[in-house]
Formats: C-alpha cells, structure tokens, sequence
C-alpha cells in the first residue's frame, strides 16, 4: 500500500502524483484526489468538471489551453499508455515557452497536475487509450486556444518512432505557432478569471 505522493518538475507549479494503491487478491482500489492532502502539498483544486476521452493509438491531442478560465487539470490514464505535454505559457514566468513530458500509463498510475497557465497536450501509445481530466473550472470555448504540436521553437521530442501514424484533428493542425500566440495575447494569466 502507498500513500499519495507528490514529485516536484523542472517547471514551477506542476507535479506528477502517485495515487493511493491498496492492491490485493481481487485487485485494487485507488485513491486519485482527496481535497486536504493535496492542499498540504500546494495544491487548491477545486473540480469544476470531469472528462473522459478514448484515443486510437497515433491520435495527437493538443496542445491545447484557455485564454480567460484557465484550468488547472489532474489528468491521468485509465486504459493504455500516453506520452504526456505541458508547456508553460503564464504571464512573467522564468520558464516561459519550455515544456516538459512525462509517460502515464494504466500500469504505473502515475498522475499529472497541470497548474493553470500551461498549454497541454498528448500522443496515445496504445489503442483505446483511456484519459481522464479533472478541471478546475469551465470549457470557456470563445477562449479555446492552442499552439500547433511540431511548433519548431518549442521543440518537443515527441516519441513518434512509437506509432505507425499520426492522427491530428484539422482544427490541431491549424494552431498557431508559439511566436503567432505571443504576436495576439503575449502570455497567459494564471491567476483566477474575474
């Protein structure tokens, strides 16, 4: 049996968490958010609302993010495996434009808190990959946005050798680049939206 933990990242505010497991004969029960203890490690997530999503393997998601509502996640994976992404893009941080990436799977349980600010995105490893969003507040979609996943100045290694395909949806493959998003809006406001 293990308690949750938590492990801080190279990018200020997000951290990847290792659920509660009790695992026995019949299997196992997990604990992935309990409101006191994630407090005490610096983190008020206060659920707006819960989504689900199902992958092909080679499906492509994001990098997406919310001009005005910005939503801090708890994102982790139900079913299969996932190459995770967050970019920090909040106002007057040190590390702004850098991202980081992180494997979660069905098998090691792990969790990601993604602070409020930050673009997100990930590339399904397997088939039916199952991936669960906690949200800290509203789908705002006048305020959707995203940069565009091979954008050349962020970089990321996506681990594309892994799959056969790609599969991006058009409206993914229309964001903008990094440098296109700061020429419109700079940055974006972590704080609470008004």
């Amino acid at each position: 049996m293990q308690p949750l933990s938590f492990c801080e990242c190279k990018l200020a505010g997000l951290k990847v968490i290792q659920p509660f497991v009790a695992p026995d004969h019949r299997g196992f029960l997990l604990k992935s958010f309990e409101h006191g203890i994630f407090e005490q490690n610096g983190i008020i997530l206060t659920p707006y609302e819960e989504l689900t999503s199902c992958s092909k393997k080679g499906v492509l998601r994001g990098l997406h993010f919310q001009r005005h509502y910005s939503q801090d996640k708890l994102v982790r994976v139900l079913h299969g495996k996932v190459f995770d992404v967050a970019v920090d893009l909040r106002r007057n941080s040190q590390t702004f434009g850098q991202w980081e990436g992180f494997y979660l799977s069905d098998e090691n349980q792990k969790m990601l808190y993604i602070p409020k600010g930050f673009a997100h995105g990930f590339l399904a490893l397997e088939e039916n990959t199952v991936f669960s969003y906690l949200c800290g507040d509203r789908y705002d979609p006048q305020s959707d946005g995203g940069i565009v996943w091979n954008d050349s100045d962020l970089a990321v290694h996506w681990p594309v050798e892994q799959v056969e395909q790609l599969i991006i949806s058009e409206k993914d493959k229309q964001l903008p680049t990094l440098t296109q998003f700061q020429a419109e809006y700079g940055a974006l406001d972590a704080k609470e939206d008004a």
